[in-house]
């Protein structure tokens, strides 16, 4: 049974509503859904809720929006009037502060997609995808006031299918780190925390937009691996034709057994499995293709 009671759940983005139904299904209650404020967009402002607010939604709970948590005092008057035993603050954006970081007994708690120390930082799924590792991982630990620095609680190692995108990963690693999670909490009172090397840390920065696009002059494992990596980020594109074409799946020619069309990088083939010609939807390569002479996609 779980051992804490008043837990809040602080969180905004994708991998933080992933989280939120996963620890949920792994046995958690929330006292508290804390989120960011709503985005606008189109010409009347459309309102946009966060991904947190639709899942909690979704589950009939109730989510608190918020600007900057650190300034709100409702949410301050309430957090010292019951302060909660512990937060999981998750995907917020926001760098979180006193008293929020260090009163709740346990803490608050990160689950964050990668073996720390190893790409701390805003993009880790994208940039373990970038480089092209054949494994990575997910860490539950204690937010301090270093980014990404705290004790780790629990920690589980990955290997990456081939056929695994950004998307694919996040899911994944989001099972995996609200499992750790809810087995680590049933164990308290003993909350054992492991210091982190700071001296092996690695960065995984935001994504700049030169890093969206796809060169012939890439290797063809580079060309797959930044598809992989940015299908959650808008995906990766290149120019055919003069025109703008998205690559959503793409993968290392395999001679013979192609359903797509095929494009020469600099050390070998790649297919086209999944694109997007610009103002059209997603379709098949081999679709996407017909009509196309061959020279267009190895001229």
């Amino acid at each position: 049974m779980m051992k804490v009671k008043n837990i809040w759940f602080v969180g905004t983005g994708n991998f933080a509503a992933l989280c939120l139904d996963n620890l949920i299904d792994n046995g958690l209650t929330f006292s508290k859904i804390i989120t960011g404020l709503p985005t606008r967009s189109g010409r009347n402002g459309k309102e946009n809720p966060s991904t947190v607010e639709l899942k909690a939604n979704e589950l009939g709970l109730a989510a608190t929006r918020t600007g900057k948590l650190n300034e709100n005092e409702n949410l301050l008057r309430e957090f010292e009037a019951d302060t909660p035993e512990l937060i999981f603050v998750i995907d917020f954006g926001q760098i979180i502060k006193e008293p929020f970081l260090s009163a709740p007994r346990y803490g608050c708690l990160n689950i964050h997609p990668s073996l720390l120390p190893e790409y701390r930082g805003a993009a880790p799924i994208q940039r373990a995808l970038l480089d092209g590792v054949s494994y990575t991982g997910v860490s539950v630990f204690q937010l301090v006031k270093a980014m990404d620095a705290g004790g780790i609680l629990a920690q589980e190692k990955f290997e990456i299918p081939d056929s695994f995108n950004a998307s694919d990963l996040y899911k994944a690693l989001a099972d995996i780190g609200c499992r750790l999670a809810a087995s680590a909490l049933e164990k308290i009172p003993e909350f054992t925390l492991t210091a982190q090397d700071d001296s092996r840390a690695t960065y995984a920065d935001k994504l700049m937009k030169t890093e969206f696009e796809l060169s012939r002059e890439m290797t063809a494992k580079k060309f797959c691996d930044t598809v992989r990596a940015l299908d959650m980020s808008g995906g990766a594109f290149m120019f055919i034709n003069g025109k703008r074409v998205k690559v959503w799946r793409a993968r290392v020619r395999n001679s013979g057994s192609e359903v797509g069309p095929v494009i020469a990088c600099c050390d070998g083939d790649v297919e086209l499995i999944e694109v997007q010609s610009e103002g059209k939807r997603r379709t098949s390569g081999g679709d996407w293709a017909r009509g196309f002479r061959k020279e267009n996609f190895n001229s």
